[in-house]
């Protein structure tokens, strides 16, 4: 049975202060979901999308949604929202800037993962949802949703962390930066339009995709099929297949702002510290781990669920290193299926 899903915007028309300072004078979500708000509104889940993922989340996450995954549409309200900065249909650097009348480009602003659970916050209370019976996100998506369970404690019920951390490691840092320099050395990229430093951002794709895969992973998929090779390897093709994929789809600006708001993610910011914050989490909350993960390694996610009280852990094996979680559908839906089947809430 196909999905029925509805593309909507909410246009905000108030300022969004900035937590590095300055403001959004107004800005736009764009939002999908699939099935329907139940009586009391207690059926809701709320995914949050990864760096290059849209608000669609049934083009990267289709599986958890269908009949037989943990979020039945027919029980469940499911929402996503593309966050700002974004370049699928949200306020991002390509949108008007209201103050100039021309695009943004490189003035739209610095962004954080706070700053786009603001927005998210708004939109919620645009939709009357008091509560959302389930928070879930992974990588960059993951870090927006501990940074909600945290900012609103009483409006998350079950919050689910899928290869994230409570702060970004100066390893993932490093890799994101080497990426950004990539998109920087493109001789376009201080230009004044759409497609500046495609390019660059082409080979910033391919750098990231080293740190998304793993060795094993690579061995299995890329690996020739002769000894006789001495140039145009396979590894080598799939690494420019990857830079053109996203170049098709997405924008360097983008990649940029995003990229920046992983970097600066760090839940003890401004708080008591990382563990305090983490300990606020009231959330009944689930962290996986994928064991080859090498950017946000399996250390990472253990640490939240020893600080996060009463939470749940599962490490699962994959050798498609952190993309496990947009690959390992047959296991995602096993264990998370398992985890709700613990809680008692009533979906009416």
């Amino acid at each position: 049975m196909q999905m029925l899903k509805q593309d909507h915007i909410f246009h905000f028309d108030g300022e969004l202060p900035l937590e590095a300072g300055g403001k959004l004078a107004g800005f736009q979500l764009k939002y999908t979901t699939a099935g329907q708000l139940n009586r009391d509104r207690s059926n809701v889940v709320w995914v949050f999308h990864a760096l290059t993922g849209s608000s669609d989340f049934t083009d990267w996450w289709k599986d958890f949604f269908t009949d037989d995954g943990p979020f039945n549409t027919k029980e469940y309200f499911i929402i996503c929202a593309n966050a700002i900065g974004g370049c699928y249909g949200s306020t991002g650097p390509l949108s008007i800037n209201p103050a100039t009348g021309t695009n943004y480009y490189h003035e739209f602003p610095l962004i954080t993962n706070r700053d786009v659970v603001a927005s998210f916050d708004l939109l919620r209370q645009h939709l009357g949802i008091q509560k959302i019976q389930t928070v879930i996100g992974g990588s960059l998506g993951g870090q927006q949703a501990m940074e909600w369970a945290i900012r609103q404690p009483s409006v998350c019920e079950n919050l689910i962390l899928i290869a994230t951390n409570a702060q970004h490691s100066p390893w993932g840092i490093a890799f994101n930066e080497a990426q950004r320099m990539a998109i920087e050395a493109d001789p376009t990229w201080k230009e004044n339009d759409a497609r500046a430093g495609i390019e660059g951002m082409k080979a910033a794709r391919a750098i990231g995709m080293i740190s998304y895969r793993a060795y094993d992973g690579f061995g299995q998929t890329q690996s020739e099929k002769t000894n006789d090779k001495l140039d145009d390897f396979r590894a080598s093709s799939y690494q420019r297949y990857q830079g053109q994929k996203l170049a098709n789809r997405f924008n360097a600006f983008t990649y940029q702002i995003f990229s920046k708001a992983m970097d600066s993610h760090n839940v003890g910011r401004g708080r008591p510290g990382v563990e305090a914050a983490l300990k606020s989490i009231e959330a009944k909350t689930f962290v996986v781990g994928i064991e080859t993960d090498y950017l946000f390694p399996v250390s990472e996610q253990k640490y939240l669920a020893q600080q996060i009280k009463n939470a749940e852990l599962e490490i699962i094996q994959s050798p498609y290193g952190h993309d496990g979680f947009l690959v390992e559908f047959d296991q995602f839906k096993k264990i998370v299926k398992r985890f709700l089947k613990k809680e008692t809430i009533e979906i009416n």
